[in-house]
């Protein structure tokens, strides 16, 4: 039998994910240390998980709404507004989903129709330019730049605006290169959509997790944009609930209708004792975040400050928790970076391609590890340099 006949086309012409390469590569050798995976290296905080297992004790097993359970959408408005000043509300606004992915996937699927064209700002996660193509979209990339802080300028967004432009999608803050919008960032792009009805899906997952004096601002807070935005957020990165799988979207009552039912035919429901351990989560969870984010900090400064000394120029990233440094310096491709160095050293870093071509003479390196991981990785990349000099 001919697959490539059963197979849809777009499938096919999808390429997988540049981020697994290396890591199927780093399974394969002993000793490999690896700055390459975006997880919290800290367990769920306790009483979360003690939350989780007394639903399970409890024998709260079953199905939850569609929506998810009210007491927690009502959790999720609270929050939000605690944290944003954004407000929704919890019957109509709120979509509680198995992670923030699967909130993203739904989201544009939600409102793209064949032909429309998405706006991606690119270095950023991978799952946005497939998810347009699957949905039959058509993906239109902007390049940032590390002179302006990998962030999306206004004049950037002007000059990729269509007639066919149907959304823009906000990566921020942003994986792979940690770059954040301020509010004066998000005024000036506020002020190029105002007039139109482009939409807006704000992937705000690392919005606890800012540094340097900055806290995080959703694009839906500017004046006239709630209306048109769709902000998905969870707790995988923030409370460290990495396989917990759960996340949300709020937005506007009229859109989010349409996206809960692709949820409900492809998903019904979101993990129940997941959703019991989230509300313990959001109700008491600050404590524990404001620790961890303090960590990442102390991490965040060991590693920037260990590649500008070793000489890989590394701006300093104010949101998530990678580094994005520049490895031009070294005549090497980003994949050529990437492989030499695990072959030679094995040390696990991802090819700044991985998230876009604007990606390129970059790679990405996590500091979800501790400081005796990152200082060796640090280590052993210096050797890895000093050898190309030879």
């Amino acid at each position: 039998m001919d697959y490539s006949k059963i197979l849809s086309p777009t499938v096919q012409s999808i390429k997988p994910s540049g981020i697994r390469k290396y890591f199927d590569i780093a399974d394969s050798m002993e000793g490999v240390i690896s700055l390459g995976v975006g997880e919290p290296d800290f367990p769920t905080p306790w009483e979360i998980r003690k939350a989780g297992i007394l639903s399970l004790e409890s024998g709260k097993t079953r199905y939850t709404s569609n929506w998810g359970m009210e007491q927690l959408r009502a959790e999720i408005c609270r929050y939000m507004n605690r944290k944003y000043s954004l407000s929704y509300e919890p019957k109509t606004d709120v979509l509680v989903t198995v992670g923030g992915s699967e909130a993203i996937d739904a989201c544009i699927r939600a409102i793209t129709s064949p032909g429309d064209e998405i706006i991606i700002p690119q270095p950023s996660y991978v799952c946005y330019q497939p998810i347009v193509a699957l949905a039959g979209g058509t993906p239109v990339i902007i390049e940032t730049t590390a002179e302006h802080d990998f962030k999306l300028t206004p004049e950037a967004l002007r000059s990729a605006i269509t007639p066919k432009t149907k959304a823009l999608i906000m990566p921020y803050p942003c994986n792979p290169t940690g770059g954040i919008m301020n509010r004066q960032d998000l005024e000036a792009v506020a002020e190029v959509l105002r007039g139109t009805d482009i939409f807006v899906i704000s992937d705000e997952i690392y919005s606890e997790l800012t540094f340097g004096g900055n806290s995080h601002v959703s694009i839906a807070s500017i004046d006239g944009m709630h209306e048109r935005t769709v902000v998905v957020n969870g707790f995988s990165k923030t409370f460290s609930m990495t396989g917990w799988r759960l996340g949300f979207a709020c937005g506007p009552a009229p859109i989010m209708k349409q996206i809960t039912k692709i949820h409900q035919f492809a998903i019904m429901c979101a993990p129940t004792t997941s959703q019991y351990a989230a509300i313990e989560a959001l109700k008491n969870g600050d404590e524990a975040v404001k620790t961890m984010r303090e960590e990442y900090d102390m991490r965040r400064r060991l590693i920037v400050n260990g590649f500008n000394k070793i000489g890989l120029t590394c701006r300093e990233p104010l949101g998530a928790f990678y580094a994005f440094p520049c490895i031009r310096s070294t005549g090497l491709s980003s994949d050529e970076f990437c492989e030499r160095l695990l072959y030679a050293e094995k040390v696990a870093v991802v090819p700044g391609t991985a998230f876009g071509q604007g990606g390129e003479g970059f790679v990405r390196a996590s500091y979800c590890y501790s400081t005796q991981h990152i200082k060796e990785a640090l280590s052993r990349i210096d050797r890895f340099l000093k050898s190309l000099q030879k």
